[in-house]
This record gives C-alpha cells, sequence and structure tokens, in this order.
C-alpha cells in the first residue's frame, strides 16, 4: 500500500472530492483509509446512565485507497508515489513522481 498513516493527501474521487486531510488510520487488508475531516458520518447513541440524555457523535468512515492521492509537497497537488534506493544510507525511500521529492 503506498498511502500511510500521517500523510497529507488529496480524495480524488467520491462525494469528498478535492478535500484534503491527514491520514488518521491504514487498514491494509481492507485497502481502506481513514482521513481527518473526509468522509463525515453521523453516529445515534442512546441515552444511558453515564449520558441521560444521549448523544449524537460524528465519526470518520474509511474510504478506498484508491480515491485518495498524495499531495506532492512542492507544487501541493495530487501525484503518485515511486521510489528510490538511497545509496548513501542504503535504505529504500518514497518520493513524489512529480517532481522526485522525498515523502
Amino acid at each position: 500500500m503506498h498511502i500511510k498513516k500521517g500523510d497529507k493527501v488529496i480524495v480524488i474521487a467520491g462525494d469528498d472530492k478535492g478535500k484534503t486531510g491527514t491520514v488518521q488510520a491504514v487498514y491494509p487488508k481492507l485497502q481502506r483509509v481513514v482521513v481527518e475531516g473526509v468522509n463525515i458520518h453521523k453516529k445515534h447513541k442512546k441515552p444511558s446512565q453515564a449520558t441521560p440524555e444521549g448523544s449524537i457523535q460524528e465519526i470518520y468512515a474509511p474510504i478506498h485507497v484508491s480515491n485518495v492521492a498524495l499531495i506532492d509537497p512542492k507544487s501541493k497537488k495530487a501525484t503518485r508515489v515511486g521510489h528510490e534506493f538511497d545509496k548513501k544510507n542504503k535504505v529504500k525511500v518514497r518520493v513524489a513522481v512529480k517532481s522526485r521529492e522525498r515523502i
């Protein structure tokens, strides 16, 4: 999966198209991500002894990973993710395809 927790992403498809936010959670087996400020649903909680009046909570529902794209750190637009091998540190790093900037 090319998106990780903490990445800045933009929604490229769906009802929230064009919104940006940070990834709060990643579910690789389901291929879904939870993005802050995107796909907000309301959950109605029944009254209990702790909250006798009940409540309505807003929760972030996960969206499919194909509907989000990473934001390029240089141009602030959507980009794909590439990989390069850093010979100095001998590790593989993620880079933005458009600007070749490290993520």
